[in-house]
This record gives C-alpha cells, sequence and structure tokens, in this order.
C-alpha cells in the first residue's frame, strides 16, 4: 500500500482537523496506533466535510480504474483495410481504375474488374468488422467489479455515496456482505472477516484487526482492507488511504495493462500465408507481364492479362471465410458457456499444449461442504453437497450435541433462494456456512437453539490463537463453545466428552485424535475441532473461556469438484494438453482436490510453492517445467503465475491460464489464451481475458479446446477448398500464354464471380463443419506448424491439379474444334465466349464435388454422410444456380462475356467435375489400408 497516498498536501487543511501534532508523513500508517491513524491522513472520525471531499476529488480524481482504450470505430474499420490481401487489391484496382483512364478507346470490362476487385475489398472489410465489431460489444456487456456505492461518514453524517466519488481521508462503514470500494486502514474493527480471494488467491476468509502492525508487504497488514475485497463477517470503520489506479487492485491492473497480448497461432501463419501468396501472385503476375508483352505495341493488354493472372492467385474471399468462419465458433462456444472476446482466441484454444488453472470455483464449486464427522472414535459421513440443507447426517444423534456447539459458535447465515434460478448462498464466512448446513442436516433447529441459549460474548477468530469462541447463557449456567484448528484446540482440551460423559483426555486420546486429524486433512479435507466448558459469569477472560475445554469431536469440509471437471480433464489428457494447477490454497488442499478430479493420478506429484519459485533461477524453473512429472503450484503470486506462463511460452507452448481475482490479470494477459470467470470473477480479470467462462466451469475449457480444433480443422479444409481451385484458374492462363492463344480462357471478372459468388457460400459451410469424433484423441499440434502443412499443399496440388487438366482440357478442346486459328479470335467470337463459359461453370461444378471430397481427411464421405451437412449442398446449388444465370442471362452475359451452354456442354463438365472427388475418395482408401497396415490390424 502506498501509505502517503491519502495526505493532503497542504498543511493548513491538517490544522483544521483538529490541533493535534501530525506524526512523521512518511510513517506508514498501518504502523500507527488507530487514533493517529485520522491525524495522519487528515481527517477525524467524523469524516470529511463536504466540501473537503469534494476538493479531494479533484486533487486525486474519481476512485475507478482506467478502463483499457478502445480504438475507435473508425480506427477499427480502418484496420480490415491493411490486411496484406486487400492492398493488394486496392492497389489492383487502383492500377485497375488507371489503366481504364489510358485506354483508347476505353474499354468497358476493365472499368468493371476494378469496380469489382474494390467491391470485393469493402465486402470483406464489412463482414469482418461486423465480426470484431459484435463481439467487443459483447465483452462491454459485462458487470463492472467495483461497487457502484458505498456507506462514508461526512461531516459525522452517515452518507451513502457513489464508490467512485471516494476520496483519500474518508471514513468508510463496512458491513458482512459489502465489497471494499478502495483500499483502507482500519480504526474499528468488530469481529471482521474479509475475503482476499481476488487479490491473494487464498479462499478462507482472513481475520482483520485496528491495531497497529509491523513492517511488511502491504497485502500481509492485518489491519487493512483492500478494493475488490469482500466483507464476510463483522463489522467495522476504515478511513481511505489509496483510490483508484493507487490501490493495490489498480498495481494489478496496471501490471495486467503493461503486459503485451500475443499473437496468435492462427494470427502468426495466415500472416506468413498472406505474405506469401501476395508474393506468389505479384511475381507471377510480373511474369505474365513479361512474357505477354509485344514488342513495340501497348503495354495495357499485357497489364490487363498479368492482373488477372495475380486475381486468380489471390483468395478474395478467404478474409470473409476465415471471419465467418471464427464467429461460427464464437457462438457455437456461447452455446457452451464461453464467451469469446476476440475471434482469433477461438483457434487458439484449439492449439493449447498447457493450462494453468486455478482450483477454487474452476475445479470446485466454491462451496464448503462438510463430509465426515468425528466423535468417540467413530466417523459420520454426511451427504449431499453445497450450501442446500438437504442430506443427512449417519447416526447423527451421538454428535448432534457437537455439530449444536459448532452451529452456535458462527457468525454467517444462510441465504435461501429467492427465484427458480438462485440458489443457497452463504452471507459471511463459508467455513461456518458449511457448520450451519451440517447442523441443519442432523435435525437441529438453531435459530431456537440461538433463542434458548443466547450468546453474551464473544472472542473473535485471529489468524495467532486460530480459534473462535463464543459464550453462551444456558439453563445451567455459562458455557463457552470453541473451534477452531485441531492441534491449538487440543492443546486446551483437559477433557473429552462422549455421548454426554465427561473423562478426562488421555495422552492416548490425544494421539488418537491428532492421528485421525491428520489422516482427514491428507484428505484434502480443512478439519475443525470443536470444545466446550463451563464458565465463571457472561465475561469470562479469554484465557479462562478457552482453557480447560472438554473436546466434543472434528467436523471435516471440502470445497467439493465439481462433478464434471473430472471427464473435462481426462478430455484434456487424452488430447495431450498438460495441466498445472495454480492457486494460492496450501500444499495440501490442492494436491487432494487435483487427486480428485484427475490432475494428479500418481503417486508423488511435484509440489512447488511460491517461496521456491523466488529461490529458482530461470535455468532451474526451465528444467522443472521441462520435466513430464505431473507439476502442482501452490502459495503462489500473480508475479509467480506470469513467470510461469512466460517460461512455458519460452519452451514453445501454448498456454491457457484460468483467473477470477485481480491478482491472475497479468498471466491472463499474457497468456495466449487467457480465460475469466464470468460469474465470480473480478472485473479486471475479465477486462484481461480473451475468454469468459459464463459458468466458471473447468468443463467449459475442455468443451472450447474442442470446438476450437474444430475451428483449426475446418479452416484448413476450405483453405484447400479455395486455393484448389486457383489452381484450376491459373493453369489455363498459364497453358494459354505458352500454346500461343491470344485471349485468357477466364477472365479476371469471372474469377471474382467465382471467388466470392461460388465459393464463399461452400466454405462457409464448411467452416461450420461440427467436430470430428476423434478430435480430443489427437496431441495438440505444434506453435511450429505451419496452416500450409506438407500434408494440406499436397491436396491442394492434387485437387487443384485435376481441377485444372479438366478445364484446360475443355478449352482447348471447344476453341481447337472450332477450326478457327488462334489468331482470329477475339473478345467477342462467339467461340471463344462459349470456351471461357465452360472453364468457369466447370470449376463451379468441380468445386461442388470438391466440397464434398475434403469435408473429411480420411473417412469416405458416404461413411460422413452426403446429406450429413445440408448448407454444404444448399450452398453448392446456389453456386451452380448463379452459373447458370451467368451463362443465360443476356445482362450477365454482357458483364461476364459469357455464351448460353447446350445441355451436352452441362454434361461432359459435370461428368469431369465429380474426378475431383472420385480421386480423393480412391486416395483416402489408400490411407485408410496404409494406416491398417501400419497399426497391424484388418482393414
Amino acid at each position: 500500500m502506498r501509505t502517503g497516498t491519502g495526505a493532503p498536501a497542504d498543511a493548513h487543511r491538517a490544522a483544521a482537523v483538529g490541533d493535534a501534532p501530525a506524526p512523521d508523513p512518511a510513517a506508514p500508517v498501518r504502523q500507527l496506533a488507530a487514533a493517529e491513524v485520522f491525524s495522519a491522513l487528515h481527517t477525524s472520525r467524523r469524516g470529511l466535510a463536504p466540501a473537503q471531499a469534494e476538493q479531494r476529488l479533484e486533487e486525486y480524481g474519481p476512485n475507478e480504474l482506467p478502463r483499457t482504450r478502445r480504438r475507435p470505430v473508425w480506427r477499427e474499420l480502418r484496420a480490415q483495410f491493411t490486411d496484406l490481401f486487400a492492398v493488394v487489391l486496392l492497389v489492383s484496382s487502383a492500377i485497375t481504375f488507371l489503366a481504364y483512364g489510358l485506354q483508347e478507346p476505353r474499354d468497358a470490362g476493365t472499368l468493371q474488374l476494378a469496380v469489382a476487385i474494390l467491391a470485393v475489398v469493402v465486402l470483406n472489410a464489412a463482414i469482418g468488422f461486423a465480426q470484431e465489431y459484435s463481439a467487443e460489444r459483447t465483452a462491454q456487456a459485462l458487470a463492472a467489479m467495483v461497487p457502484h456505492a458505498c456507506r462514508v461518514l461526512r461531516s459525522g453524517e452517515r452518507l451513502e455515496v457513489p464508490a467512485r466519488d471516494l476520496v483519500p481521508g474518508d471514513v468508510v462503514v463496512l458491513e458482512a456482505g459489502d465489497a471494499v470500494s478502495a483500499d483502507c486502514r482500519l480504526v474499528e474493527a468488530h469481529e471482521l472477516a474479509v475475503d482476499n480471494a481476488p487479490l491473494t488467491g487464498e479462499s478462507n476468509a482472513v481475520g482483520r484487526t485496528a491495531g497497529p502492525v509491523a513492517a511488511g508487504p502491504a497485502l500481509q497488514a492485518r489491519n487493512c482492507v483492500f478494493m475488490g475485497t469482500d466483507v464476510v463477517a463483522g463489522s467495522a470503520r476504515a478511513v481511505v488511504v489509496a483510490t483508484g489506479a493507487s490501490t493495490e487492485f489498480g498495481r494489478i491492473y496496471r501490471l495486467a495493462a503493461g503486459a503485451p497480448r500475443p499473437k496468435t497461432p492462427l494470427q502468426r501463419q495466415v500472416a506468413v500465408m498472406a505474405r506469401r501468396v501476395a508474393g506468389a501472385a505479384l511475381a507471377a503476375g510480373a511474369l505474365m507481364f513479361v512474357v505477354r508483352l509485344p514488342s513495340g505495341g501497348s503495354v495495357l493488354p499485357s497489364f490487363v492479362f498479368a492482373l488477372g493472372v495475380m486475381v486468380a492467385l489471390v483468395p478474395e474471399g478467404l478474409p470473409a471465410t476465415l471471419s465467418v468462419s471464427l464467429a461460427i465458433g464464437v457462438r457455437r462456444m456461447a452455446r457452451r458457456q464461453a464467451l469469446i472476446k476476440q475471434l482469433l482466441a477461438v483457434e487458439a484454444l484449439g492449439s493449447t499444449t498447457v493450462v494453468c488453472t486455478d482450483k477454487t470455483g474452476t475445479l470446485t464449486q466454491a462451496e464448503m461442504t462438510v463430509t465426515q464427522v468425528w466423535a468417540g472414535g467413530t466417523t459420520h459421513p454426511v451427504t449431499g453437497v453445497g450450501y442446500a440443507p438437504r442430506g443427512e447426517v449417519t447416526d447423527a444423534a451421538p454428535v448432534r450435541d457437537l455439530l449444536r456447539v459448532a452451529g452456535l459458535c458462527c457468525n454467517a447465515r444462510l441465504i435461501p433462494p429467492r427465484g427458480p434460478r438462485e440458489h443457497w448462498k452463504v452471507l459471511g464466512d463459508t467455513t461456518e456456512g458449511a457448520l450451519l448446513v451440517v447442523a441443519s442436516k442432523a435435525g437441529l433447529d438453531l435459530d431456537a437453539e440461538a433463542t434458548a441459549t443466547p450468546r453474551v460474548t464473544e472472542f473473535p477468530f485471529d489468524s495467532d490463537r486460530k480459534l473462535m469462541t463464543t459464550v453462551h447463557k444456558t439453563a445451567t449456567g455459562h458455557q463457552a463453545y470453541v473451534k477452531g484448528a485441531p492441534a491449538e484446540l487440543l492443546a486446551r482440551c483437559s477433557d473429552v466428552e462422549q455421548r454426554g460423559r465427561r473423562q478426562p483426555l488421555t495422552e492416548r486420546d490425544r494421539a488418537e485424535v491428532l492421528a485421525v486429524g491428520d489422516e482427514l486433512a491428507a484428505q484434502g479435507l480443512r478439519v475443525l475441532a470443536v470444545a466446550r466448558r463451563q464458565v465463571d459469569g457472561p465475561r469470562p477472560a479469554q484465557d479462562e473461556a478457552e482453557s480447560g475445554l472438554a473436546l466434543l469431536g472434528l467436523v471435516a469440509m471440502l470445497d467439493p469438484p465439481r462433478p464434471e471437471v473430472t471427464d473435462a480433464v481426462a478430455a484434456c489428457r487424452r488430447a495431450g494438453i498438460r495441466i498445472v494447477m495454480v492457486t494460492g490454497d496450501h500444499p495440501l488442499t490442492g494436491e487432494a482436490v487435483a487427486r480428485r478430479v484427475g490432475i494428479v493420478r500418481q503417486s508423488g506429484p511435484t509440489v512447488v510453492t511460491g517461496d521456491r519459485l523466488d529461490a529458482m533461477e530461470d535455468h532451474e524453473l526451465d528444467a522443472l517445467l521441462a520435466e513430464p512429472s505431473e507439476l502442482l503450484l501452490c502459495r503462489v503470486s500473480p508475479e509467480h503465475k506470469m513467470r510461469v506462463v512466460t517460461a512455458f511460452q519460452q519452451r514453445g507452448e501454448v498456454v491457457a491460464v484460468t483467473g477470477d481475482g485481480a491478482n491472475d490479470a497479468p498471466a491472463l494477459q499474457h497468456a495466449d489464451i487467457g480465460v475469466a470467470m464470468g460469474a465470480g470473477g473480478t472485473d479486471v480479470a475479465r477486462e484481461a481475458a480473451a475468454m469468459v467462462l459464463l459458468d466458471d466451469s473447468f468443463a467449459s475449457i475442455a468443451a472450447a479446446v474442442r470446438l476450437g480444433r474444430a475451428v483449426y480443422q475446418n479452416i484448413r479444409k476450405f483453405l484447400v477448398y479455395l486455393f484448389s481451385h486457383n489452381i484450376g484458374e491459373l493453369v489455363p492462363i498459364l497453358a494459354a500464354t505458352f500454346a500461343g492463344f491470344p485471349l485468357v480462357p477466364i477472365t479476371a471478372v469471372q474469377i471474382l464471380a467465382i471467388d466470392l459468388g461460388s465459393d464463399v457460400l461452400p466454405a462457409l459451410a464448411l467452416g461450420a463443419e461440427p467436430p470430428e469424433p476423434d478430435v480430443m484423441d489427437r496431441p495438440p499440434r505444434s506453435r511450429r506448424e505451419r496452416l500450409f502443412s506438407g500434408a494440406v499443399t499436397g491436396r491442394i496440388l492434387f485437387l487443384g491439379g485435376i481441377q485444372a487438366a479438366c478445364v484446360t482440357a475443355v478449352f482447348f478442346w471447344h476453341v481447337t474444334a472450332s477450326g478457327i486459328p488462334f489468331g482470329d479470335f477475339t473478345k467477342d467470337t462467339l467461340v471463344y465466349r462459349e470456351a471461357i463459359t465452360m472453364v468457369q461453370a466447370g470449376i463451379v461444378l468441380s468445386q461442388f464435388f470438391n466440397a464434398l471430397a475434403v469435408r473429411t481427411d480420411r473417412q469416405s464421405i458416404l461413411r460422413a454422410g452426403l446429406l450429413s451437412n445440408p448448407a454444404l449442398l444448399a450452398a453448392g446449388g446456389f453456386g451452380v444456380a448463379l452459373m447458370a444465370a451467368i451463362s443465360y442471362l443476356p445482362l450477365l452475359q454482357d458483364v461476364f462475356g459469357t455464351a448460353p451452354l447446350d445441355a451436352p456442354d452441362w454434361a461432359v463438365l459435370a461428368a469431369l467435375g465429380t474426378l475431383p472427388l472420385l480421386a480423393d475418395e480412391t486416395r483416402k482408401v489408400w490411407l485408410r489400408r496404409r494406416d491398417a497396415r501400419r497399426k497391424g490390424a484388418p482393414r
């Protein structure tokens, strides 16, 4: 904590508050007595005057975290035009417009080409912008973490003011259930307990005090509370020390904001692909320009020809197809309770190799539940999970008095559901909530018991004693009820009660109790001991109330794992994904939960604490992460978590990180894919993450990984689909060049019609293919694996080569059969118009069958089902219908320079179009037989 933050600079303001001299302003206020805090922060017990508060608000600014600056809408839109494909096409369009202006006479076809290329760029930009804008606006709808209002004292009057109006020196009033709105130094504390999990990651509430503490880390100061945490028990008054970005919450927020968000594997691979394709297109265009350039003639026809070559190689529909395919993945993940804030994060999930997951709320239900009660040498199992009082205690009669004492020694309250969609909740400490629930399961009415035995005194829990004591008035006098850590409480016991009989506690009894406690703790259970004693009067001394106790027994509880997590962890294991638990909890607790959900299966996992990480050099950490052992990181800080993520990334891993607290934000920002909790997470965590789990469950991560892998597979499918027909468009042009044919077999406008009119919808349908059954049985792909792998490139050449051979043969067969010399052909020759129409129709028909072929890698399309993707069939049908319109409608004939085809022409083209599908099915049969031979299994 920056303890001088709240002190105004002007000395005369201190005098206005009181005449007592202010201590050294450099002295940390947490080391001062409570009475001195007011002077140090230039305020008083009555709080600030309204005028003072207004002046300090102007000086220090509003109490809110700086929001990440979103790019203006115009910049988001401009970014769509800076994609390399878009730049190439924009340049092409500009040059084509220039060529049209220089032509004499001017050719309307050149103008049509320029307009068409520009329209392609605008269409791609509109689709990409719409998808990104929609995803970002959805993410901005998430609720803010910092509470909207808080209670303060202003001139002695209690007011409720907006949290953003808090200023240093304000005196705030805190009660159970309140969220802390700023960093504060406590000046009064009554049985106060605070949930610091958003900052420290620890799941248990911690007691707070108003007394001075020694120098040390701010977050360990027991007389301070911090923005973003919650009061779970008790009440307090505190003076605001820091607001907004100056708080501990703000420090972590700035740490997260300073961490650059790495590019996803797909971003990097698409960028590489775009550079290579653009380079190849420009090189091919330049080469064709040189080859076709007539000596001493006009350069414009050669340029338009070269431009057609270049357009044939650029996949104009790819950006739009990629954006929409990722958007489909976003919608699918949203149905699985995973909100994706950035489209490219969808694919990044599919390449994940390591998941660093926290424990509480992600692997567990964040609901403490008593599972066993031990008394008199007998264990009594308890059924039921969570805070709903449903279940029973086995043979409850012998332990009912134990549970009555434990339940009355609590400050928490159970809140029943208020609607059909709500659940039972606990207001206060979750451990105490579990005790209230188990008492109810044993048939106790604690409200009636509290009326019959009212509380008169309390000694709150603190971390030094590890005990809590309440004194109650009973029919036989006053009794002290005590609960706490077994070892500490047992040391204060002299007797033991078994079935209502009190007898001396022997050394043998002590050893048995400690052994049982250790055994339960080794199972990852949190163990509390319960005891009581008769006291003299309603106000005994604390030492009297907590000594000479009679032990009643032990209560063991846990935060139960989510039932769906075990299967999700097993699915990640099959998928070759390493899971590392990263938690702020105790190592024994972390290991027990990890075993229950399947993260740990071996006898000796590697458990590393934050202290050990501090002592490690970078090469030692690298060696630790390189080991294949099951790894648990416990008692770690935000810096530890980010260091581990960075070390994994330097090893070439694709890292997903889960988190819910502000302390998780730096690692979430730095990870390849940050996953925040939507239900129980903080605003800082959600802001830093690329994905938000609306149900906070690890199972949703596994489902999202499965869908992410499917997205990547589908991207590869439509890449094969899109680039294979580019070969079919390019090869006829090259063949005509070297054969000496004076015109192109397919024009640039026709190519654009194929790329955007006939190909985009089938590509989108391929992008919507559901995950293949074995997608989670394959290892994750390497970070270094190229989008265009050898297999993908080979398949593009295989399918594209067949298409190219067919349409090239059709073109030359048609022009040669006419008997017209090559030199006599013009753009208006009917045979030429028919020939280029056949080339375009041949590509469209072959692409229809090509789409069916690329749906699967090895599985026969007959097994996958010809009709199992009706959207693909409809899209293919639309492409064929569009081609027919281009062939037969006079208006489109004028635009594309086409001519009507007769029935035999269509029959030949359809027969040739099936060849890619038949050839690929033959390839798949060969691959299946080869795989069967390698496995030594029958086909």
